[in-house]
């Protein structure tokens, strides 16, 4: 436990854990409230359940009480923590973190190391509603009996509206019944650049034992195995091993199996042997009951008028969401100011989503050839000079985001593409203008001219 005399620290000689004392109690809650002021985004709810322990060598060992919530600490909190600490204590301490409940399995990646699951994906935190509900209902359905029920589980649907949420639910799930189970979770671009340094080395037999012994398989973004025929042709044997020991398959997609092109029929065959559920944009009433869970979870007091506010304008998925309540909690702390629908309105101004069936990929090609002075037959044509390729690319991103065109529409506007086309210009713009600032500039502009060309 943390020991404290007059504000300070002391050594411990020598005794077993002990509860805390008030004294202790009273400073670990203040080192708490630090991390909390200095540090919103960051406080969990779960923080309440962590054990102080006493200080040893100048260290504050706390417990935390899972692996998931043990990688989250020690990923994010071990800085803010620390820090907190030696302002509370006036020492030059150090906060550590640990976990008595360590699995003898866990979550791994194609490398064989363990995966930071997100402590804040899991069943408890995911909002239900009418555009969710099935898919929900067989993950639960999963995690309680893996291998026998729902298998395969394929869940598809648009971008930020919770397939990795679930997923990760469910691998805590079922971490929690069965600390050593040995879950494989990986995206399908690390399988494909696997199998293929495998092939190049190999290394097959080690590749196939890696894949084909654990318990459970998870692979978000499933259809970037089209066009890979002999990437299909080793996962179509190492679903077969998998399923014939009633191992879980979990897969995740842009699109239901039958809309993935030149994935192979007996691959399209295995993934509807269990169940295909949808994960739709969430509805008013789901978007609200999202906006007070988030809110909830970071502490905050967001009006009734406020939330539905946030609700109203903000329609495409629950990242956006989360996205106006992070910008919402910024504003109000570097105004110091509370909370009101005034503030909403002046902080999301620029990034509330307009009404999303009102745009047209027309309207946004009319923004991108104008901002990039390129005619539209270039953007349907066949030329692939970067100079017509990146706003091609840009006007797929946005349509994506700002229409309800299906993937396979949206390529067929642009001269006949298909759905990988069109899902990897979606995936590439997004990476740049996440790490890119002249990109994310282009992009917030565009937004801007498109939907305020909307407003009317």
């Amino acid at each position: 436990m943390i020991s404290t005399q007059s504000n300070t620290l002391r050594e411990p000689v020598s005794r077993r854990a002990t509860e805390p004392s008030a004294v202790e109690t009273r400073l670990w809650q203040h080192i708490l409230s630090l991390v909390r002021a200095q540090h919103p985004g960051l406080h969990r709810d779960w923080f309440a359940t962590m054990t102080p322990r006493q200080l040893s060598n100048g260290v504050i060992q706390v417990t935390v009480q899972t692996p998931a919530q043990l990688s989250f600490c020690q990923g994010q909190c071990q800085q803010p923590f620390t820090v907190a600490a030696q302002q509370a204590t006036g020492r030059l301490v150090a906060v550590t973190f640990h976990c008595d409940k360590a699995p003898l399995g866990g979550v791994f990646n194609e490398g064989d190391q363990l995966v930071p699951l997100n402590p804040d994906y899991t069943f408890e935190n995911f909002v239900t509603g009418p555009c969710n509900r099935l898919p929900h209902a067989a993950a639960l359905a999963v995690a309680d009996k893996p291998g026998t029920t729902y298998n395969p589980l394929f869940i598809h649907g648009g971008v930020g509206l919770g397939k990795t949420h679930l997923l990760q639910a469910v691998c805590q799930k079922m971490l929690e019944k069965n600390p050593a189970a040995r879950i494989l979770y990986l995206s399908c671009d690390s399988f494909i650049n696997q199998f293929i340094n495998a092939v190049e080395h190999g290394e097959m037999n080690g590749f196939r034992f890696r894949y084909r012994n654990v318990d459970m398989l998870v692979i978000d973004d499933i259809h970037f195995l089209a066009r890979r025929e002999r990437t299909q042709e080793e996962f179509f044997h190492t679903f077969n091993t998998l399923y014939q020991t009633n191992k879980q398959i979990i897969l995740s997609a842009d699109a239901p199996p039958s809309e993935i092109p030149e994935l192979e029929e007996r691959l399209v065959s295995r993934f509807n042997w269990g169940l295909v559920a949808r994960i739709e944009r969430p509805c008013y009433e789901t978007r609200c009951a999202i906006l007070k869970r988030k809110a909830r979870i970071r502490q905050l007091e967001i009006p009734d008028d406020v939330i539905c506010y946030i609700a109203t304008k903000v329609s495409a998925n629950t990242r956006e969401l989360e996205g106006a309540v992070t910008k919402l909690q910024g504003a109000s702390q570097l105004q110091g100011i509370k909370i009101d629908l005034e503030l909403a309105k002046s902080a999301l101004g620029d990034s509330v989503t307009h009404d999303q069936r009102r745009i047209t990929i027309q309207q946004i090609c009319d923004a991108v050839t104008k901002y990039y002075n390129v005619r539209m037959a270039d953007l349907q044509g066949k030329r692939r000079h970067k100079s017509v390729a990146l706003p091609r690319q840009v006007c797929m991103y946005l349509a994506r985001r700002h229409t309800r065109y299906s993937l396979e529409e949206i390529g067929g506007y642009f001269g006949g593409r298909d759905h990988t086309t069109v899902m990897h210009a979606v995936r590439t713009i997004d990476t740049q203008a996440r790490n890119d600032r002249e990109m994310a500039r282009q992009v917030s502009l565009l937004e801007r001219a498109i939907t305020g060309s909307n407003q009317n």
